[in-house]
């Protein structure tokens, strides 16, 4: 069989979209300014950096009184929300207790487990079955101390969508800062950050079709942020560094683009999505981790007895296919994948995840391929398994 190359690891990353790199070609080399400069090199890059944030704007609703900072990705965003807020209002110990969940990307757990040992108390809240967070969980957790909650839009794994709109009622209500990753969810969700009424949102541009290497925070009404980096006005003085002219101007185009195909995601990536996802579930003891309707469009976490993760992605790697697994080599021992742990999946079931991630730019004729070679390679790999 001729093998093709089928890249399904999009939550990992994304190709970049054509008329995001066609637009930031010439602030390469022609127009290559500091944007901070006032002489004429400097001053051609407004207009363009403007029209970028004005689509960054639109794409998540944000308003003129709000804030959108860029940044080098969400880790930096993840991390400067956390340990802003810890120089802001924790350190001093009135309220010192931060909510997240067990499933949280490890941007935001590493950086609670960093703030445990400066005396922050961090409640790591459980989801359910079918990797969802019941809300009355959260209200139940918030007390007095409590200065902010840390909640996902959506899983990078499961692609499960939290009920971001509830939260966001409940932190209002007890007047707790709000702070979501919103990293899997922009462009293949709406993203509202008024009807959701959070006070802090986190992206990575390399996860909607934007060049590597920049994202952005939205901070509401220009919400008080100590920085973590210091040395210059830019960004207001919200975020010292030089902008990177190019990767802004493509991370807005990427931004427009992927509202402009939020009906393809929901209609067409969807489609595509239940194609393969069906023909997944019609191989005995092969199972799909949460309900495709609490799902974004274009993931699937599968697992499949008898089959180690690791395994199963070299033998899909072999033809060309690319997806990715919860699993890792630490030594000698395989990990079991941290998300399948925490909702509960036996310990045989949760070293044999395999995430599978679609685009807008995944074919039919790249899903049917992949059915085949899924089939070819599960029956291959369970027949010289001991433990199926």
């Amino acid at each position: 069989m001729e093998s093709k190359r089928v890249y399904l690891d999009n939550n990992a990353t994304t190709m970049l979209d054509p008329n995001a790199k066609e637009l930031m070609d010439s602030y390469f080399c022609q127009k290559y300014g500091n944007p901070n400069s006032l002489h004429s090199f400097g001053t051609e890059t407004h207009t363009a950096i403007r029209e970028a944030f004005n689509y960054l704007y639109e794409g998540i609703n944000a308003k003129d009184e709000d804030d959108i900072i860029i940044t080098s990705c969400a880790t930096e965003s993840n991390n400067w929300v956390l340990k802003g807020i810890y120089f802001d209002i924790l350190r001093f110990g009135e309220k010192n207790h931060i909510i997240t969940t067990q499933v949280e990307h490890p941007a935001i757990l590493s950086t609670c487990r960093f703030l445990e040992n400066l005396g922050v108390e961090v409640t790591y809240l459980p989801v359910g079955e079918n990797g969802t967070l019941d809300p009355s969980k959260l209200e139940a957790a918030i007390t007095d101390k409590t200065a902010l909650v840390s909640i996902m839009w959506a899983n990078n794994e499961t692609g499960i969508i939290f009920p971001i709109e509830e939260i966001g009622i409940i932190c209002k209500r007890k007047n707790v800062l709000f702070h979501t990753d919103a990293v899997q969810a922009i462009g293949k969700i709406p993203v509202d950050v008024q009807k959701t009424q959070v006070d802090f949102l986190s992206f990575s541009g390399h996860k909607f079709h934007a060049p590597k290497g920049i994202g952005g925070l939205y901070i509401r009404k220009s919400i008080k942020l100590t920085p973590l980096f210091h040395g210059g006005e830019h960004m207001s003085g919200r975020r010292s560094g030089t902008l990177n002219v190019p990767y802004i101007i493509a991370l807005g185009e990427a931004m427009r683009q992927a509202t402009l195909h939020l009906d393809f995601e929901r209609n067409n990536v969807r489609c595509l999505r239940n194609r393969l996802e069906d023909a997944l579930l019609e191989i005995p003891d092969v199972f799909v981790i949460g309900e495709r309707s609490l799902r974004v469009p274009n993931t699937i976490l599968v697992s499949i007895r008898g089959v180690e993760g690791e395994a199963m992605l070299w033998d899909l790697n072999k033809y060309g296919i690319a997806c990715s697994t919860g699993s890792a080599c630490a030594s000698e021992d395989l990990e079991a994948n941290p998300v399948m742990s925490a909702i509960g999946a036996d310990k045989e079931l949760a070293h044999t995840a395999i995430r599978i991630s679609l685009s807008r730019f995944t074919t039919k004729e790249e899903i049917d391929y992949a059915i085949e070679i899924f089939k070819k390679s599960i029956e291959r790999l369970r027949s010289i398994s001991s433990s199926y």
